[in-house]
């Protein structure tokens, strides 16, 4: 199987795989959360050297946003595996909130005429 079809229980069964081979295992919870705030401003670095808004200085190890979204969502599934989440879950607790929440927040785009 490619990456590409991971399930989210997939790819917190290959996180956990991958961390359990080490007798240290999972950060604490807030050495987690370091860790993910760090990876977000390496995604705020990479967007700025992308758009152009920032550009790297000589020498500057450049890194794309989508690996720094790859090392985010590593992060993440750590965090989930180590609080015992379900990620596909959360996940879809989330998106019924938005639609119970925000779906007449915004002005819905017109349907396409044929």
């Amino acid at each position: 199987m490619s990456t590409r079809d991971l399930t989210f229980r997939q790819a917190q069964d290959r996180v956990d795989a991958w961390i359990s081979q080490f007798q240290e295992g999972y950060f604490p919870p807030l050495v987690q959360v370091a860790r993910l705030v760090e990876e977000l401003g390496e995604l705020a670095r990479a967007l700025s050297h992308e758009t152009g808004v920032k550009k790297p200085k000589p020498g500057e190890e450049v890194h794309s946003t989508r690996e720094e979204l790859g090392d985010i969502l590593f992060v993440l599934t750590c965090l989930a595996n180590a609080q015992g989440i379900d990620m596909a879950d959360a996940f879809q607790e989330t998106l019924q909130k938005f639609d119970r929440r925000d779906t007449s927040r915004w002005t819905l785009k017109e349907p396409a005429h044929e």
